[in-house]
């Protein structure tokens, strides 16, 4: 049943949509950001049951929708996005991205220096020295420089 409706509805949406660029008419408003919101990642994640996902692919109206959204503002290489031409058959299969995993690796290590940047900064974290001195001497707490700008 609720596939049915599933599929139901994006029949409906790819018969509103038509031949236009977004549903109402040459610009986006925020029924596009919405239902781009939803087709998006039905269309682009791996599914463990894809029957929804190869109705959507189906409706090649909502597949170029969602192509062209995803190039126009979230382009790959950081340049203006224009829609990739589609091969004939090509359906809506995006190609994968030869550098996912270096740039993912990247992304992680980033965002680890930082946060550990900010912990030491705000001091969350601090270093302590601890040497071996002469009995009844304490560890003692290196002190922060305080930057002069």
């Amino acid at each position: 049943q609720l596939y049915r409706e599933a599929r139901e509805c994006l029949t409906l949406l790819s018969q509103r949509l038509g031949s236009q660029k977004f549903f109402f008419g040459d610009s986006p408003a925020s029924l596009d950001a919405l239902v781009f919101s939803r087709l998006a990642p039905l269309l682009k994640a791996k599914l463990p049951n894809g029957k929804l996902q190869q109705h959507l692919k189906s409706l090649q109206n909502l597949c170029n929708y969602c192509t062209s959204i995803l190039s126009l503002y979230f382009p790959r290489d950081g340049g203006e996005g224009h829609p990739p031409p589609h091969s004939a058959g090509s359906g809506c299969e995006g190609e994968e991205d030869p550098h996912k995993r270096r740039n993912q690796l990247l992304s992680v290590l980033v965002g680890l220096v930082a946060m550990l940047g900010y912990a030491f900064l705000s001091g969350i974290v601090s270093i302590q020295r601890s040497g071996v001195g002469p009995a009844g001497r304490q560890p003692i707490a290196m002190e922060e420089e305080e930057e002069e700008e």
